[in-house]
């Protein structure tokens, strides 16, 4: 097929949605532009100018296919030609059973890729508000950090109220300022991606200290956080990533429950398991930088060095990256968009990312595809049908644009409960609950091969 520019599709927001919409686009012999309002626009969680930079955590969670709802998706994603996945891939770090990258080496494999692209021109401009009337097809990935303006006009378009919550970020710890007399290597359960089930960093707290800990969190709770503007004020927060010190007011045993839950680890200095441990995991390929697991917060700069120095091995840590707070911005996407991630009110406008309402990196960027590929069809006059409800992709399509109940919409990750329930096995029993998710994934990937036409594509190479 030949591009034309009559078939150009704008993409707006080079994030992981909008970066994987335009290599998607391009895939299918179709040109994009890719609308990027960095470093024009600077935000305040970015820190680069590179495309689908990420901004909170590195790690993708999940890589296990078999058994974990995100796992599979990452499956799904390498066989439709996934550049997230494939920058991933080849950018990881030691995670346990997750896929954790180097976020720059990342970032840069992706921003290379797509600037190659002879389909895909990149703009570093801002689109402040709705585009304008001859951009025939557009994608708006424009995720958490959608600019006021554009956010201001789609909800004066859409007659919606609000489109907001928020997301913490973790802070991330210089290796070498780690006291390894008291932290050790440990997966949990042992089961490490490094074949020798040592990628996190751990830090033990007995009761005494855990006790302490949470002494101090709450002190410095009551008048360090970061304040909210005005229009800030009700905005809630994602269950998903809260703030530490959030979870630690929902009661004392909360983070052992959480976070600082201490089950799987053995601390090698008396052989048992702590009362509750503070993990790190690696953040950058030299191995570095960790970042703090699960330890997101809005506390003041000075305040989290305070507390966080209190966990016995990193009473000396010296931080690269303090934690921190931002705005996300997410529509009803069940009451505004159809099958295909268009807005009701004005077909030309797609959505993708986390502005459709799904929560993680690579719930956004499968978003992203699913938005490329459906426009990609669309501008060429073809019909693409949604991917089966029983493959990740379909599942996660499938609750943000209807399945979800519109009154008490929330951002989701991918989980199995989306999924439609599997039969009986062969032999006309239910499956025992250790065979269901094998059996969902093992499902999902025949429906997924059917979807794409029977061929495994070779991913992004």
């Amino acid at each position: 097929m030949t591009a034309s520019r009559e078939n150009i599709i704008h993409v707006v927001g080079g994030g992981l949605a909008g970066s994987e919409a335009a290599w998607q686009i391009a895939r299918a012999g179709l040109p994009v532009v890719l609308h990027e309002m960095r470093p024009q626009r600077a935000t305040d969680a970015h820190q680069t100018d590179g495309l689908a930079e990420l901004v909170c955590s590195n790690s993708f969670r999940s890589d296990d296919a078999e058994h974990n709802a995100v796992g599979l998706l990452h499956e799904e994603m390498r066989r439709l030609d996934s550049l997230i996945l494939w920058a991933g891939d080849r950018h990881a770090v030691p995670a346990g059973s997750a896929l954790a990258v180097d976020r720059d080496g990342f970032s840069a494999a992706v921003t290379e890729r797509l600037e190659a692209d002879p389909l895909i021109e990149i703009r570093r401009e801002e689109v402040a508000g709705l585009p304008p009337q001859d951009w025939e097809s557009v994608i708006l990935a424009t995720g958490p950090l959608t600019s006021p303006a554009l956010s201001a006009d789609i909800l004066a378009f859409t007659g919606e109220s609000q489109l907001a919550f928020f997301d913490a970020i973790a802070p991330i710890v210089y290796k070498e300022s780690i006291d390894f007399g008291v932290a050790w290597f440990q997966s949990r359960y042992d089961r490490g991606s490094s074949g020798e089930g040592a990628d996190y960093i751990n830090c033990p707290l007995d009761r005494a200290q855990y006790e302490g800990f949470l002494a101090a969190l709450a002190d410095l709770t009551a008048g360090e956080k970061t304040q909210f503007h005005d229009w800030e004020k009700d905005t809630p927060y994602f269950e998903g990533c809260l703030p530490i010190e959030v979870m630690a007011e929902r009661g004392p045993e909360t983070l052992r429950y959480g976070p600082m839950k201490p089950v799987g680890l053995t601390d090698p200095r008396h052989g048992r398991a702590p009362h509750a441990v503070v993990q790190l995991r690696q953040d950058n390929a030299l191995g570095t930088l960790y970042n703090m697991v699960g330890f997101q917060t809005k506390l003041k700069y000075g305040a989290q060095a305070e507390v966080f120095r209190m966990i016995p091995g990193l009473e000396r840590a010296e931080f690269a990256r303090l934690g921190g707070i931002h705005r996300n911005t997410f529509l009803n996407a069940p009451k505004l968009l159809d099958a295909e991630l268009r807005l009701k009110a004005e077909p030309r406008l797609r959505f993708a990312g986390q502005i459709t309402g799904v929560e993680g990196y690579i719930e956004s960027a499968a978003i992203g595809l699913l938005a490329g590929r459906f426009a990609a069809a669309e501008r060429t006059g073809e019909t693409l049908a949604p991917p089966p409800a029983t493959t990740a992709h379909g599942a996660l399509l499938a609750h943000i644009t209807g399945g979800a109940t519109a009154e008490t919409f929330q951002p989701m990750n991918v989980n199995f409960g989306l999924f439609p329930p599997i039969g009986p096995g062969p032999d006309g029993k239910r499956l025992k609950k250790r065979e269901r998710k094998p059996a969902l994934s093992a499902r999902a990937l025949a429906d997924l091969a059917s979807w794409i036409g029977g061929r495994e594509s070779v991913a992004a190479a």
